[in-house]
């Protein structure tokens, strides 16, 4: 199960820290010309939410890998899944509902980690 975790939590960690790093580095008119949603939130909005994005990919991978405080790794996993439940609320308010798909894969991804980190295999500290 371990290596499960490990395998997912890295996935999951390095998708979201470059759709962060993407939202961050990526000028906003660039952005929206990509992704429908970006015209529907501010450009300050779409910045934080890259930050969260890469906060919460390298939440999911170096607190485990250095294993120093490593029970921020369920906590960056579930601000993951709050992200994506976010995320497919306002694909569903802007009438995108058919764009939840990745929403729901990388949420149900993430509260996997969260579940599995916390309880079932749990990094032990230094």
């Amino acid at each position: 199960m371990n290596t499960l975790f490990w395998i997912v939590q890295s996935l999951v960690g390095v998708a979201f820290t470059m759709a962060g790093v993407m939202k961050l580095s990526t000028p906003y008119d660039a952005l929206a010309e990509q992704m429908s949603w970006v015209p529907h939130v501010p450009a300050m909005a779409v910045k934080l939410i890259g930050l969260v994005e890469v906060a919460g990919g390298l939440g999911l991978i170096l607190p485990s890998v250095f294993r120093i405080m490593p029970g921020l790794t369920p906590l960056a996993a579930a601000g993951l899944v709050l992200t994506m439940i976010a995320a497919a609320g306002l694909h569903i308010s802007i009438g995108e509902a058919a764009h939840i798909a990745p929403n729901l894969v990388l949420g149900s991804l993430a509260a996997l980690v969260a579940w599995g980190r916390h309880k079932k295999a749990p990094i032990a500290p230094r």
